[in-house]
C-alpha cells in the first residue's frame, strides 16, 4: 500500500515538475482533502477494500500533484537538467519522512489493534477526527 502511493506520487510529481501535466491547485487541493475524508469514512465503517493498493495509487497520483505545486512555489519546475536534482532531493526527502513515520507508527498501531478498547473506541474516534479534518480542509479549499 505504501509502495503504490510512493510510486504514484513520484510519477505525478515528476510529470508536473517537468510540466508534462498541469492541473491547477484549485482542483488538486480539494481532491487531496476528499481523499483524506474517504480514508476516515472507510475506517469508520470498517470496510476493507480488496484492492486497497489501487485506491492508494490513485490517491498518490493526486498527492504528487500537490507536492509539485509546492516545488513550483519554490521556483522549481520546467525542463532541463537543473530541475532534476531539486526534484530528486525533494522526492527523497518525502520518501524518507514517510519511511520514518511508518517505522515509528506502525509497530504501535499493530500492538494497539490487538486491544479491544482500541478497535471499539479509539480507532473510530481517530477516524472521525481524520474525517472532520479532511472535511474542513475540503471546505476551506473549495469555498474559502
Amino acid at each position: 500500500t505504501i509502495t503504490s502511493f510512493t510510486v504514484a506520487h513520484s510519477l505525478t510529481l515528476a510529470l508536473a515538475t517537468f510540466r508534462l501535466i498541469d492541473i491547477p491547485p484549485v482542483v488538486v487541493e480539494p481532491v487531496i482533502a476528499a481523499s483524506v475524508v474517504f480514508v476516515g469514512v472507510e475506517n469508520l465503517f470498517g470496510r476493507r477494500l480488496a484492492s486497497r493498493w489501487l485506491v492508494t495509487f490513485g490517491f498518490g497520483l493526486v498527492h504528487g500533484l500537490g507536492f509539485a505545486s509546492i516545488l513550483r512555489e519554490m521556483g522549481i519546475g520546467g525542463t532541463g537538467v537543473g530541475v532534476a536534482v531539486p526534484l530528486l532531493s525533494f522526492n527523497l526527502g518525502v520518501e524518507l519522512a514517510q519511511i520514518a513515520i511508518a517505522a515509528l507508527v506502525l509497530p504501535f498501531v499493530q500492538r494497539w489493534e490487538q486491544r479491544p478498547a482500541f478497535t471499539l473506541r479509539y480507532a473510530p474516534a481517530l477516524s472521525l477526527l481524520i474525517t472532520f479534518a479532511g472535511l474542513y480542509w475540503f471546505l476551506a479549499r473549495t469555498f474559502i
